[in-house]
């Protein structure tokens, strides 16, 4: 069977596909990632046919309040759409469709017959257990939950409404608005599997039908994979150090980080690990070491403690390693995995990002290393991550569905 990906965003809204897209195809499946260009290079490491998806995810010029960003996306997503019809039409037997995907290869799905599957790295539908991912408020209550859970969908929609009517002209499809075509999948109980582990979120039992939590789709890496020769060097010269990153987020703020990272560090009597990342951190010394991309899988087992920015990915990798965290969340849904991980005990409380402090940081670092239960917390966590695997419980379930 012939089997497309559609993912876009930054790496941690792409990588996860890849090992997904390697157990589907040592399945005997033929499968393709589409994702935009900058991609191409994970999806052929992981073995993957890749196919380009026009947009840039670089954001152009700044983007300083709700209504740029509504923009914004809704640009991305527009332009998005127009490659959409032909990474399809190379050929495709089913379509696995990520949260930003999903808008637009519904119409695919209705104009070519095509059938689809949802598979989201973060929980979208409303509930009444927590109030939406992106809105990073704290919950209000299951009635008030589940009203802004509503509203955050029919905002979500709005960013679709010229891609949408674009694309279903050029398929001839008749119009249809975006907030109606996701009714209809509503309706119908799409399915959609959710590729994260049950210990950060369980399953809402007042989900509807057709919605499924499967545990982690972990990103691909080849294990012939080791660690750079300093990096071993550095791990072996002292205590476990402290991985300091922030994806691909801060971009613009690497010195100011970077500073403050190694002053927190040398106040909390740690040694320090700077992940470059978007934002540039570097520092050198004795006692810190910068590194560009690492597999978390290697990496992370050997830290005391893990500062990121809450992204999904790494919030996950880091359970996974047993190493308890220090978030500091950006935007988006790094809130609320930042508040997840803090209520496992696995996290100290998350630092915002605008309020973050060298002085802040190094005490919720004393905090993490020190006191035993975080680690405590994030080895539970682990153990249970151990029994999950998203990759085979999603691949059982497409035989099912396509009845292979």
């Amino acid at each position: 069977m012939r089997i497309m990906i559609a993912a876009a965003g930054s790496r941690g809204d792409v990588a996860p596909y890849t090992g997904l897209g390697a157990e589907l195809r040592r399945a005997g499946h033929d499968v393709a990632l589409a994702a935009t260009g900058t991609f191409a290079p994970l999806a052929r490491d992981a073995g993957l046919e890749f196919r380009s998806l026009p947009a840039d995810t670089r954001v152009q010029g700044e983007v300083t309040g709700k209504r740029d960003l509504i923009r914004t996306a809704a640009a991305f997503i527009t332009e998005l759409g127009q490659g959409f019809a032909d990474a399809v039409a190379q050929g495709t037997d089913l379509l696995l469709l990520s949260a930003t995907t999903a808008p637009l290869g519904w119409h695919l799905t209705e104009a070519t017959g095509t059938p689809s599957l949802g598979v989201y790295l973060q929980p979208t539908a409303p509930t009444g257990d927590f109030p939406p991912v992106v809105t990073g408020s704290r919950s209000l209550g299951r009635l008030a939950n589940r009203a802004t859970g509503r509203f955050a969908l029919r905002m979500a929609d709005r960013v679709y409404t010229q891609a949408a009517a674009q694309l279903r002209h050029r398929l001839a499809l008749p119009p249809a608005s975006p907030s109606e075509v996701r009714r209809r999948q509503e309706r119908a109980n799409w399915p959609i599997l959710h590729g994260f582990s049950t210990i950060l979120v369980p399953r809402p039992s007042d989900w509807r039908p057709g919605l499924d939590v499967v545990g982690n789709w972990w990103p691909r890496h080849d294990p012939a994979d080791r660690l750079p020769a300093a990096l071993k060097d550095f791990l072996a010269a002292g205590p476990r150090p402290v991985l300091v990153g922030f994806g691909s987020m801060a971009s613009g703020h690497g010195e100011r980080l970077s500073e403050l990272a190694v002053h927190a560090l040398r106040r909390a009597g740690l040694r320090g690990i700077l992940q470059a990342g978007s934002a540039g951190l570097a520092a050198d010394g004795d006692d810190v070491l910068t590194v560009g991309d690492v597999p978390h899988t290697l990496l992370f087992p050997r830290l005391a403690a893990v500062v990121h920015h809450g992204g999904a990915g790494t919030s996950a990798a880091a359970l996974r390693a047993g190493v308890p965290a220090v978030t500091v969340p950006v935007a988006a849904d790094q809130p609320f995995w930042a508040g997840r991980l803090a209520a496992l005990g696995a996290a100290t409380d998350p630092i915002p990002f605008r309020s973050l402090t060298a002085e802040r940081l190094a005490a919720r670092l004393h905090q993490a290393v020190k006191h035993q239960s975080h680690s405590r917390a994030a080895a539970r966590a682990s153990q249970h991550m151990a029994t999950e695997n998203g990759a085979r419980q999603t691949l059982e379930t497409i035989h099912r569905l396509t009845d292979t």
